[in-house]
């Protein structure tokens, strides 16, 4: 009896691995949104995102050429990373994936402003 409940105990402990990494394997790909800048213009804003265990990867895009992205962390759903302009101002992004949704939820510290953006993803 003890043995069946171990085994039991250890197959859900693997089900729910498997589906942590599918969910967060889920969120790699092309996902675009727009933000409205604190000066008041609207900004299309894209991002390649690769997800390899808890590190998150890729590029982002406003207005310029693709910038790499820094210091990405995913932890269960939620993620943050850091992404630095040509003139050095770091932007640091803390988000959430929603796979029933298939949407990302991020807020972006510009300034010491938070932006709000919600990703949809890229099927281009």
């Amino acid at each position: 009896m003890k043995r069946k409940a171990l085994l039991t105990a250890f197959l859900a402990c693997c089900l729910g691995i498997c589906m942590a990494v599918a969910v967060i394997a889920g969120m790699s790909g092309k996902w675009t949104g727009k933000i409205t800048t604190p000066d008041g213009n609207d900004l299309q804003i894209n991002y390649v995102f690769t997800i390899d265990g808890d590190k998150l990867t890729g590029t982002a895009q406003g207005d310029g050429s693709p910038t790499p992205i820094d210091s990405g962390v995913v932890k269960g759903n939620d993620f943050t990373f850091s992404v630095s302009n040509p003139q050095g101002i770091v932007f640091k992004h803390a988000g959430k994936y929603y796979p029933q949704g298939d949407s990302i939820g991020v807020n972006i510290d510009v300034n010491g402003n938070k932006i709000h953006a919600t990703l949809k993803r890229d099927d281009k």
